[in-house]
Formats: structure tokens, C-alpha cells, sequence
């Protein structure tokens, strides 16, 4: 039977043959190697991953989908919200701190997946997902441009990233109404040691109101923790770089009561 793509589920097939070759070179799977796909749908990067790697864990929201997934006898299906996935406990299932994470993300939920994540990095070897070009455009970012932002800051601490391939519209079924690529995270092998929760609320009050100097916005909020620390709130948040948000995160832990 035909399956119709759901909207409530963001689904949008990959249906181009070369740009499925394209996406698997890139991420190179070996056999042995313990992958887990995210939103395998109809399971386009499914099969060839599965027949380099010998065996595949799947994640599928859609009941119909995991049903359909559950025949092929080279994958283990896990059948949930990925946001509900304690990707430690895969890892420790597989006897692996080296997971390899892939998938085509739902469009609506890649931002909430990709900080998920996040909290799983230390049992992950590298993440290929393909995502809305905007949102890599953001994550790739450099300070002192439109889409440096929160999530560039938040990522770029915890990974090496790159754009590795450009996914016109036509490539899906359907096709959705934006451009799509597919990046490449590499975890870092010594991130600064940070307060994660510290480090979110410091870059989301630094970007509220972005256009502004974040004396109207951080440093109001630095008074209110009472740090005497030196930090040049005389700038846009837009124009500092992550090294001096980590720093400030320190500096913040360190010194406030």
C-alpha cells in the first residue's frame, strides 16, 4: 500500500537517486560500525546504509512506517519520539561509546533534535543530517553575520561542523518549499567545560533583541547576577564570538554567589 506523507509529521520522502548515493558517500558507513537513523520514512537511506553497515537501528515515529520497517531483517526499530530517546542507553546496548547518528529530520522539530542531542554527545563519534539550508546556514555561522545566532553558539561549542551537500526541493516527495543540505558534526574531542543550562540563558537574553548594543539586554541581566567580571557589553551579541560566551560562562560561574 501507498504511503501518504503526513503533514503533522513533516515528511517529505527523498526520491533522488543521486543525491541518496551523494548523502551516503559522504557519511562513509563501514561495516561493523553502530549507526542510528533517525526518520528512515520510507527507508531511501535506509537500504544502502544497511547493506554497508550489515545492521541499522531505526527511529520511527510513524506506526505505519515501523510496521513496514520491522520486515527487513538487517534493522532494529525503535518505534517513539525521538526527543523521548536516551541515545546512552542505545550505546550501551550496542557496547559502543562510538555511535554514529544519521537521518532526514522533520523540518519543524530539527532545532529541538539537534539540542537532544546534545545532551548525548559523549557516546557520539560524528551526526550527518540532512536539515533546511537556513538552519545550517546558522549553525555554520561566523560571528559578525545575519545567522550567527543562538544555535550557531550553542553547536559550534560542541562541534566541528560543515556544509557537505546541497538538496534542491525536487529531490523529495513532495517537494518542500525550502532549500535543504546536509551537515556534518563532529563532536569536539576537549570542549571548554561549561554550565550548559548557564550557557543557553546567556546567549538567548544576549540575541532577544539582537539589532540592539546587549547593555539593553545582557548587561542588565549581568547586573541583576551582580558580576563584577569584565565583560564589553558595548557590542551587539551578533559580534562575539563563542570563545568569549564560554569565557563569560566561567567567569559567571566562578564569581556569582
Amino acid at each position: 500500500m501507498k504511503h501518504i506523507p503526513r503533514k503533522r509529521f513533516g515528511q517529505h520522502f527523498l526520491a533522488d537517486g543521486s543525491i541518496i548515493e551523494a548523502i551516503v558517500d559522504a557519511i562513509a558507513p563501514k561495516p561493523g560500525q553502530v549507526m542510528v537513523e533517525i526518520g528512515p520514512g520510507l527507508a531511501a537511506l535506509t537500504q544502502p546504509l544497511a547493506e554497508r553497515l550489515g545492521h541499522l537501528t531505526v527511529i520511527e515515529l510513524d506506526r505505519d512506517l515501523a510496521v513496514r520497517l520491522r520486515s527487513h531483517p538487517q534493522l532494529t526499530v525503535i518505534e517513539s519520539d525521538v526527543l523521548k530517546v536516551d541515545f546512552a542507553h542505545i550505546a550501551q546496548a550496542q557496547k559502543t561509546a562510538n555511535l554514529r547518528v544519521v537521518g532526514n529530520l522533520p523540518y519543524n522539530i530539527s532545532t529541538p533534535i539537534l539540542f537532544h542531542l546534545l545532551d548525548f554527545v559523549a557516546v557520539i563519534e560524528d551526526q550527518h543530517f540532512m536539515l533546511q539550508k537556513e538552519v545550517i546556514d546558522r549553525m555554520v555561522a561566523r560571528p559578525c553575520t545575519s545567522d550567527y545566532g543562538r544555535l550557531s553558539v550553542m553547536l559550534q561549542w560542541r562541534y566541528a561542523m560543515e556544509n557537505v551537500l546541497f538538496v534542491p526541493p525536487e529531490s523529495f516527495v513532495p517537494p518542500p518549499r525550502v532549500n535543504s543540505a546536509v551537515v556534518r558534526m563532529v563532536p569536539r574531542e576537549s570542549p571548554a567545560l561549561v554550565d550548559v543550562r548557564l550557557l543557553s540563558e546567556i546567549v538567548q537574553v544576549a540575541f532577544s533583541q539582537r539589532r540592539k548594543l546587549m547593555r539593553h539586554t545582557l548587561g542588565k541581566w549581568l547586573q541583576e547576577k551582580n558580576f563584577s567580571g569584565q565583560f564589553d557589553v558595548q557590542r551587539r551579541a551578533e559580534e562575539v564570538p563563542v570563545s568569549e560566551y564560554l569565557a563569560l560562562a566561567e567567569q559567571i560561574k566562578n564569581t556569582t554567589p
